[in-house]
């Protein structure tokens, strides 16, 4: 058996050809399309998952991600960076129950796509401050411009992932649920 994952936040087709992050999400797209065509023409046993913000131990700081890259700014005492005024929502979903949603699906029938995310929204500043705050960080925050291609809102609709494979987050941002 085979299971494939792209990573999706927005697979709605929100964004135009040539503007910022375009190219990550055509790849998205243009995976899931290979996956639900080999699986047609092949049968191969295949779904497809999309994975919203997972966090969890050895993330690497500076690879892009808000989590790690936050942490490694309040731990180095630099000031913590948040685009725009922080308002923006994410929704964090623990390592372990990201996985737990991933193979919940591959011992499934589910072809997909399911949405294997967070259910707590949290914004951004709010989780700059509870990293502050839980690592002792002096730190300051720095707001910057935000980029043209931030989401306001990233919240996973995983009404499927519940409905259909019983999956559903234990750890809700910072506290087992």
């Amino acid at each position: 058996m085979t299971r494939w994952s792209t990573r999706s936040t927005r697979a709605t087709g929100q964004r135009e050809p040539g503007r910022p992050g375009s190219v990550y999400d055509e790849s998205k797209r243009v995976a899931e399309a290979l996956v639900t065509a080999h699986r047609g023409v092949h049968g191969t046993d295949a779904a497809i998952v999309r994975i919203f913000d997972s966090y969890g131990p050895r993330m690497r700081p500076g690879d892009g991600r808000a989590v790690p890259t936050f942490i490694a700014q309040a731990l180095d005492g630099m000031p913590l960076t948040v685009a725009g005024d922080g308002g923006q929502t994410r929704s964090l979903c623990y390592v372990d129950d990201t996985v737990d949603g991933v193979l919940a699906l591959a011992a499934s029938a589910e072809t997909g796509p399911v949405n294997i995310g967070g259910g707590d929204e949290i914004t951004v500043l709010e989780l700059v401050r509870r990293i502050v705050g839980l690592t002792g960080s002096g730190s300051r925050i720095r707001f910057v411009d935000r980029p043209v291609d931030d989401p306001a809102r990233r919240r996973p609709d995983t009404r499927l992932a519940r409905e259909r494979l019983g999956w559903r987050p234990r750890v809700g941002c910072g506290r087992r649920t």
